[in-house]
């Protein structure tokens, strides 16, 4: 503890050392995974990993996956997903956490190549209060203007028995997902070379919702990868009459499952079939060993006016706890390139906000 301003003195980085992919293999989330690295690759980006050694720590030794893309010619970014994970008995003041972030960047932008513009970090330490702003940054890092992971999500317990999932679900919740499958809805895990099915569904939402989504070649390469690397990432399908209803893409790692694309058709949503789909893939996670769920990305709050308002609603009747994060927080390398950035990004997110429609329904995502 600090005499001079109370706040307990952060652990200190000893040293930042490049190491192989595998090194993120046993890290706590699949974003910062030796698996999601590879895959990204695949993408325009580019792996880095390093062991950090904090001073004092009881576990003083942890992993980090950075990406790294170009903007421009002689322009990149580096960017960490979900990190870096902080290690055991670190003080859980925002001053402190700050500062050892400050520490980290000031490392990394050693060990990057020098045409970084700027590092933009994903802390996957939850906090009290939905509005990240109400955190108070330690210059020089600065609130981004679009976070990349949704800082705030529902984590459902699945490590009870499935009775007691269901149990505290809302009951609207519970008797649409039984409702879907006595009127004859099937929910199923899929094969890979169904990809294109939840693709159409996929591009349907896109365009009902005013959403961005990436080619078919993205969704069914991280199908395989899973596959090559021993994530298991699934794709489920809802159908009834030989129409596919809903769809969505899962991937379960170790105690952690979650959800992470979903997409639904106009067609005979009184079926309810995004009720039954979500069921029967946390049914699936918990004989695969996961004790959560993660439904991955809410709005903020229950705001009505959201243009998300139903995605939010939609998930957080599953019963799960809710979860809130830091959001994307940048920390400028070279400041008059990250400023350039900062300017076109801004401008990208206007138009964005400009394409998004209000869903029409609660189960619009699903």
């Amino acid at each position: 503890m600090s005499p001079a301003t109370g706040v307990p003195e952060p652990l200190h980085l000893r040293q930042i050392l490049r190491a192989d992919l595998s090194a993120c293999d046993q890290a706590d989330n699949f974003l910062q995974s030796g698996f999601w690295g590879s895959f990204k690759e695949r993408f325009g980006w580019q792996a880095y990993a390093f062991n950090l050694e904090w001073m004092d720590a009881l576990a003083p030794c942890a992993s980090l996956l950075v990406l790294r893309r170009f903007l421009a010619a002689g322009v990149s970014l580096a960017y960490i997903p979900w990190g870096p994970q902080l290690p055991a008995g670190f003080p859980s003041c925002w001053q402190a956490r700050c500062a050892a972030l400050k520490e980290l960047a000031l490392a990394l932008k050693e060990q990057l190549p020098a045409d970084t513009a700027f590092i933009r970090f994903d802390p996957p330490w939850q906090i009290m209060a939905a509005d990240a702003f109400a955190q108070q940054p330690m210059p020089p890092f600065v609130r981004a203007p679009a976070d990349i992971q949704a800082p705030d999500t529902v984590l459902v317990d699945i490590s009870t028995p499935m009775e007691s999932v269901m149990e505290r679900m809302k009951p609207k919740w519970r008797y649409n997902a039984r409702l879907a499958l006595k009127r004859g809805v099937v929910a199923r895990r899929a094969g890979a070379q169904e990809i294109s099915v939840f693709y159409d569904l996929l591009k349907e939402t896109a365009q009902r919702d005013g959403i961005a989504i990436h080619g078919i070649g993205y969704y069914k390469t991280l199908l395989e990868s899973g596959q090559c690397s021993g994530v298991d990432v699934r794709l489920y399908l809802a159908e009834y009459e030989g129409d596919a209803l809903a769809g969505i893409v899962t991937l379960f790692r170790g105690q952690q499952a979650v959800y992470l694309y979903g997409a639904s058709s106009d067609k005979k949503r009184p079926l309810m079939a995004a009720y039954a789909l979500q069921v029967k893939a946390m049914e699936d996670a918990r004989k695969a060993g996961c004790v959560d769920y993660d439904l991955f990305g809410i709005p903020p709050n229950d705001d009505p006016s959201h243009p998300m308002a139903g995605l939010y609603r939609f998930k957080t009747g599953f019963g799960g706890r809710i979860v809130h994060r830091p959001g994307s927080w940048d920390f400028p390398c070279r400041p008059f390139a990250y400023r350039l950035f900062r300017v076109a990004e801004d401008l990208r997110k206007k138009l964005r906000n400009l394409k998004k429609k209000r869903p029409a329904s609660a189960a619009k995502d699903s």
